[in-house]
């Protein structure tokens, strides 16, 4: 905590575009692209680019095709862009790519086009593979782990490595993991040619809902919708003290929906807000701890949440709509928590807010791009009136583009189309390759029956209690997510651990949501904290102190999920009135906590009341009747108590 008299941080230098790409780059895989290609190579990339988008929007809208063939085709062009894309190596040249690149890119293309154009042959034959198949899947497994390695990082693909391995060596393994063993056929027939592996139920999902939403989200960023939301974030919050943390937590709110990663919706929202909260005197540690755990609560943002909400929904059988309609409670006490936080602090700091001066007017950016809004709007009709999320998807970009078109301000230009066409189908290659490579995850688990060997390690460590089941569960959620993208941190997390929730005979929407929470949490939860180490770059500050910082206030977060379990009705899953009650006496809950970790209300507090006030956030948070009444009288007694402080405060400054 700083103290009182900090003085005010001189105004910082804007981030410029250019700082910000350099430090996205540094500290996320998925930005490790080629940008600044030489313009022949720039125009092959892009026409495939444009051609997989295209591809997507016609069989949405138009088209119709067996959903193997979907998954291939999408497959085919996401891994083949990657290729084109993303260096093999630091060496590797980039402003064009190389000639080993091609190779991969037509390899991984090859292969593809084979199940393609043989997968009615395969069905026919139940699983029998032939010897062309066998090295055709060698080589696209090989191929998928190398364009794993290029735009994910090296974790995904050594856990992808491992589980593989698994398969080989489970007759040499002892006790429990001990299996069998496979061959060399059998593992490539799972991954290669049946639905189990590489071609799941994972990369379905990024080939429907998931692309559409990631090129609905493109075509918001191009036509000034962005801008609207910064400015009408700063007007709204910008002049209440500390106002610029406040613009931080609320523009990385709206920009979720755009943006679906959250290092991302770091530098995106980062490169204004950190310099601002670090001129009306916020230290960069806090500024970038801020700006992280603000922008990784986009991902659980209603109405467009990250791509692992999707991939939940298909899990566990239900319309986007109810995963949308749950997460709307959880996501609000995770941004109230942050409010509070940085509230209270800039009360406790005495820091002041932005100038009139400082606030750019919202009314302009309304009038240029408001009716932009319209486009989520009707996207929201839609998925409430029971549409399916891809249909509601694919109507809404036709939307946007025709509202794009009302105003000179938003409109788009034909080169404009074309490019929203290609920068939705790049940013959405990382997540195709993410949910086929955690396909040989869940393949290998399905196949070994490791899931179920796990699951029962679990319950025997904790014998089947509830509350060591749960602490357990969220350390395999927080250790399996370390510097993976959200969708594959849950999809690993949700097929190895979820089942032991299940297990102990937790709803499955309760138990999916806990595993979600966590996969989600795990990018700013150190050691390996990519959106607080993105955060950290752009504030010039301690990568592990951010971290550690983003963790205190983002406490909520790593309670809040637990609260699932025991209070459902903050899932939507109870009575309207119970459900009023729950969201009441968590957000009072909240609230304490954020005053607990600040030591302020009103005035300072005494370590004492801040361990009762933390207690009494804490008993809030449990949902029974009795922990809530033990709460209010803790909270009666924090009141009273710096009511008193503030009286005696205001009696010596008078008698002074």
């Amino acid at each position: 905590m700083e103290p009182n008299n900090v003085p005010p941080y001189e105004p910082a230098e804007a981030i410029s575009e250019s700082q910000s790409e350099e430090i996205l780059q540094k500290f996320d895989s998925e930005s490790r692209f080629r940008n600044r290609l030489i313009p022949v190579y720039d125009r092959i990339w892009k026409v495939i680019a444009i051609a997989m988008s295209l591809f997507h929007l016609y069989i949405a809208g138009f088209g119709t095709m067996p959903a193997t063939q979907q998954r291939i085709m999408h497959l085919m062009f996401a891994m083949t862009l990657v290729f084109l894309l993303y260096p093999a190596g630091k060496k590797s040249p980039r402003g064009r790519f190389s000639i080993f690149d091609a190779a991969c890119a037509v390899a991984s293309a090859a292969a593809n086009l084979y199940l393609y154009i043989n997968v009615d042959a395969i069905a026919l034959r139940n699983g029998k593979i032939e010897k062309v198949e066998v090295v055709l899947g060698i080589i696209m497994v090989m191929l998928l782990l190398e364009a794993t390695r290029r735009c994910l990082g090296k974790g995904l693909m050594i856990i992808a490595v491992c589980f593989a391995a698994y398969a080989f060596c489970g007759p040499y393994l002892p006790g429990m993991l001990h299996h069998k063993g496979y061959t060399l056929q059998r593992i490539i027939s799972q991954l290669y040619i049946s639905s189990e592996g590489i071609y799941g139920t994972s990369l379905g999902v990024s080939s429907t809902y998931i692309f559409l939403f990631i090129l609905f989200g493109a075509f918001l960023g191009t036509t000034g919708l962005s801008q609207l939301f910064n400015s009408f974030s700063i007007s709204v919050a910008g002049r209440s003290p500390g106002g610029p943390a406040k613009v931080s937590i609320f523009a990385s709110g709206l920009l979720g929906m755009i943006n679906g990663s959250a290092p991302a919706n770091v530098v995106t929202t980062g490169a204004f807000t950190i310099p601002l909260m670090k001129k009306v005197g916020y230290s960069g540690e806090f500024s970038a701890s801020v700006e992280a755990i603000a922008s990784t609560g986009g991902q659980i943002m209603p109405p467009v949440m990250g791509s692992a909400a999707f991939i939940m929904a298909e899990f566990l059988g239900i319309g986007y709509r109810d995963i949308m309609a749950a997460a709307i409670i959880p996501a609000i006490l995770y941004y109230l928590a942050l409010w509070s936080n940085v509230d209270l602090r800039a009360k406790k700091l005495g820091l002041r807010g932005l100038s009139n001066e400082e606030i750019p007017s919202a009314k302009e950016d309304f009038r240029n791009y408001g009716h932009l809004l319209l486009s989520i709007v009707f996207l929201l009709y839609l998925i409430f009136a029971n549409f399916t999320p891809y249909y509601a998807a694919f109507y809404s970009i036709i939307a946007l583009v025709v509202l794009a078109m009302v105003r000179k301000s938003s409109r788009l230009s034909g080169r404009q189309i074309l490019d929203c066409l290609a920068n939705g189908a790049r940013c959405a290659v990382s997540i195709a390759v993410a949910t086929a490579v955690v396909g040989i995850v869940v393949g290998m688990i399905n196949l070994t029956g490791l899931g179920l060997q796990l699951s029962g390690m679990i319950i025997r460590l904790t014998g089947s209690r509830l509350m060591p089941t749960l602490v357990l569960t969220m350390a395999a959620c927080l250790i399996l997510g370390m510097g993976l993208p959200t969708s594959a941190a849950y999809i690993v997390a949700g097929t190895v651990v979820a089942p032991v929730l299940l297990k102990l005979n937790i709803d499955p929407l309760l138990a999916h949501f806990f595993v979600f929470y966590f996969a989600i949490i795990s990018v700013v939860t150190p050691p390996v904290a990519v959106a607080s180490y993105a955060a950290a770059g752009m504030a010039k500050a301690n990568p592990t102190r951010v971290g550690w910082q983003a963790m205190a206030l983002g406490l909520v977060a790593f309670i809040v999920p637990y609260m699932f379990v025991s209070t459902p009705g903050l899932l939507m899953q109870d009575v309207w009135y119970t459900i009023l009650l729950n969201f009441a006496t968590a957000a009072v809950g909240v609230f304490m906590l954020a005053c607990g970790i600040q030591g302020y209300w009103k005035t300072n507090m005494s370590w004492p009341v801040r361990v009762l006030c933390i207690a009494g956030s804490v008993l809030f948070l449990d949902g029974g009747a009795v922990t809530d009444i033990c709460g209010m009288f803790a909270a009666v007694t924090v009141c009273l108590i710096q009511a008193m402080h503030v009286k005696k405060r205001k009696f010596t400054n008078t008698s002074a």
